[in-house]
């Protein structure tokens, strides 16, 4: 058994947001995708200083992850932010914000 199979579902997946989140690049990109407010067809390494197999195996990583949403048409990839996952991500740090009011009247 893993290390992290020993923490519930909702930390593995807090902790695999936050490592996918750990890069610039994917942070960039999230921006760029949630500035447009629309789809992406083509190449969006003309928004970034990466080369387009550095930009394609970021894209991949926030696909996997759920951040990002990919449909291929034709020799096309169409990319939008998938809302639901950054959801997630927001819900978790509103957790973590109740608790730590909670934690603030600790006088240690």
């Amino acid at each position: 058994m893993a290390k992290t199979e020993l923490f519930d579902e909702s930390l593995q997946q807090a902790a695999a947001y936050f490592k996918v989140l750990s890069h610039p690049a994917r942070l960039a990109i999230i921006n760029y995708l949630i500035e447009t407010g629309t789809c992406i067809t083509g190449d969006i390494t003309e928004e970034l200083p990466l080369s387009r197999t550095t930009v394609g195996q970021h894209l991949q990583e926030l696909k996997d992850c759920g951040l990002v949403q990919g449909t291929v048409d034709g020799v096309k990839v169409n990319y939008c932010i998938n809302a639901l996952g950054l959801e997630d991500i927001i819900q978790v740090l509103r957790n973590m914000a109740t608790q730590l009011e909670k934690a603030k009247s600790c006088k240690c």
